[in-house]
């Protein structure tokens, strides 16, 4: 069953199919369907360790932010610095 993103992406390339099919063969892919299926693929995966990326920047500052908040003594004395001033 072909993909019908990949069918459209190959029928609107007008002038740029040819440099697209010398570019796919060049690569090492039989046809051009298979070409755009790899390159659509790729980016699939770009995004998703994109996106892994970023969560696990967002767990590391939400630790940090909790680590830095649960700390007592430093608690009691911006509590009582304030209370006092």
């Amino acid at each position: 069953m072909q993909n019908q993103e990949i069918i459209q992406i190959i029928e609107n390339l007008k002038g740029r199919r040819n440099y697209e099919e010398k570019k796919a063969l060049k690569l090492g892919f039989t046809s051009l369907y298979a070409y755009f299926e790899d390159k659509i693929l790729k980016e699939k995966k770009a995004n998703e360790d994109c996106k892994k990326e970023l969560e696990e920047i967002k767990a590391d500052s939400r630790l940090k932010n909790k680590q830095e908040k649960s700390c007592g003594c430093c608690w009691l004395f911006n509590f009582v610095f304030n209370f006092t001033n």
